[in-house]
């Protein structure tokens, strides 16, 4: 398998699951500026539900390091 194949694929799984959770994380933070904006004894569960979305992120960049180590791997072989 071709290194450079596994490095894009390492880029696009950072990317796209970045993308996802910016996108997942815009949503939820304007909602729950909504809610706090009516009851503020809401605050901590609405941050709770505003970082949540941040989570795919992280596992888009164990994935992609998961990839680079693989392809470490196929460069020492």
């Amino acid at each position: 398998m071709d290194v450079n194949i596994i490095a894009l694929g390492a880029g696009i799984a950072i990317g796209l699951s970045a993308l996802g959770s910016a996108i997942g994380q815009g949503l939820a933070a304007s909602a729950a500026a909504g809610a706090v904006a009516e009851d503020e004894s809401l605050y901590v569960k609405e941050l709770t539900f505003a970082v949540l979305p941040e989570t795919q992120a992280i596992y888009g960049f164990i994935i992609a390091m998961i990839l680079i180590a693989f392809a470490f791997a196929l460069i020492q072989i």
